[in-house]
């Protein structure tokens, strides 16, 4: 049988985790095997910018961090299954992959 890898990105962890638990819930009621929500690694974007808009003065830096939370679900490729997850309202931030396996 297919399998459906489903990886969700998104730098705001509550969306992140709210759409995950909604895809989960959606194969729990259709009643398909998955394997739950994987967290993956954090990815951490740091830059560096300097305070001072002049050349003048001490070299004092800011650092700005963006973190980039992931997520995976593998969910069995029930036709009816995957209509149903493709119907959860996914806000912007966060972005889907969804990859059919075998």
């Amino acid at each position: 049988m297919q399998k459906a890898r489903i990886k969700l990105t998104s730098p705001d962890f509550e969306q992140l985790t709210e759409i995950a638990e909604r895809i989960t819930g959606v194969a729990e009621r259709t009643g398909v095997k998955h394997s739950g929500i994987i967290p993956l690694p954090t990815k951490k974007l740091i830059v560096p910018t300097r305070k001072s808009p002049c050349g003048g003065g001490t070299e004092t830096y800011e650092r700005w961090q963006l973190r980039i939370h992931k997520r995976l679900i593998d969910v069995e490729a029930d036709e009816r299954t995957l209509r149903r997850i493709m119907r959860v309202e996914i806000p912007e931030s966060v972005h889907v992959e969804i990859e059919l396996r075998e």
